[in-house]
C-alpha cells in the first residue's frame, strides 16, 4: 500500500494530460492528483496506472479510463454534501473522486467479489462512502432517493426510469447510453416530469447487467 514520490509525479503528468484534453474542473483535476490509482489496480498492471487508460479488475470489469472517470464527475458538477448516488461500484477509483469532491456517496454493485472487495479496500485507503450496496443498479436506491446526482459507470442500452424518478428537481443523471459504444448523456430534471437531455460524445463501457445477482 505504498505511494511513492514516482506515483505522485505519475499522478502530476495524469493530470497535465487531463488538461490538455479539456478537463477544466480543478476540484475533479485535484481529486485525481490526490488519488493512488495503482493501488486499485492489480499489481502487475502497476506501471500502467497513470497512462490515460482503462484497464481490466476483478470479475470481468474495467477500472475506467482516468479522461472518462473525470468527464463523468465535471458533468456532475457536485457541490460539498450533495447526495450522490453511483451504480457500479467497481474497483471504488470513481467513488473515491466523488468522496474527495464532497460528496455523500451511496454506491452500488451487482458483482459480488468486487463487492466484498472494494469494501473492505475503500476505508482502508480513507475513502468512506455513506453506503456500499451488493444489489441491482438498475432500481437504484429508492430508499435514500432524491438525490442530488446520479452517476452510472458502466453501458446502459437504455436509461432506467428509476434512476429519473430517483433524481432531485435540478438533479443531474449522468449515464452512456448505447449498446457496443455508448453515447455519454447528461439528464437535468427540470421538474415531476421534465427532463432536459445533452449529449456529449461516444465513450466505450463494460455493459450494465440486470437481474444477474
Amino acid at each position: 500500500m505504498k505511494d511513492t514520490f514516482k506515483h505522485q509525479g505519475l499522478r502530476q503528468q495524469l493530470v497535465a494530460t487531463l488538461k490538455t484534453k479539456g478537463i477544466k474542473d480543478e476540484n475533479v483535476l485535484d481529486a485525481i492528483g490526490k488519488i493512488p490509482r495503482h493501488l486499485f489496480m492489480d499489481s502487475s498492471f502497476l506501471d500502467h496506472a497513470y497512462q490515460d487508460k482503462a484497464f481490466p479488475i476483478a470479475a470481468d470489469q474495467t477500472i475506467s479510463q482516468p479522461y472518462t472517470v473525470a468527464f463523468q464527475s465535471e458533468l456532475l458538477q457536485i457541490n460539498p454534501d450533495d447526495k450522490v448516488l453511483e451504480i457500479g461500484t467497481g474497483s471504488g477509483y470513481q467513488t473515491a473522486v466523488l468522496c474527495l469532491l464532497g460528496a455523500k456517496v451511496f454506491s452500488i454493485e451487482r458483482q459480488h467479489e468486487l463487492y466484498k472487495k472494494t469494501s473492505k479496500f475503500l476505508p482502508k485507503l480513507g475513502y468512506r462512502a455513506k453506503k456500499l450496496i451488493f444489489g441491482d443498479g438498475y432500481i437504484g436506491l429508492e430508499d435514500e432517493a432524491p438525490f442530488d446526482s446520479i452517476i452510472v459507470t458502466a453501458g446502459a442500452p437504455f436509461v432506467p426510469k428509476p434512476l429519473l424518478s430517483q433524481l432531485k428537481i435540478g438533479g443531474r443523471l449522468v449515464i452512456p447510453v448505447g449498446d457496443a459504444v455508448q453515447v455519454m448523456t447528461l439528464f437535468i430534471r427540470k421538474g415531476p416530469k421534465e427532463f432536459e437531455q445533452h449529449e456529449y460524445g461516444e465513450f466505450r463501457f463494460v455493459p450494465l447487467l440486470e437481474d444477474k445477482n
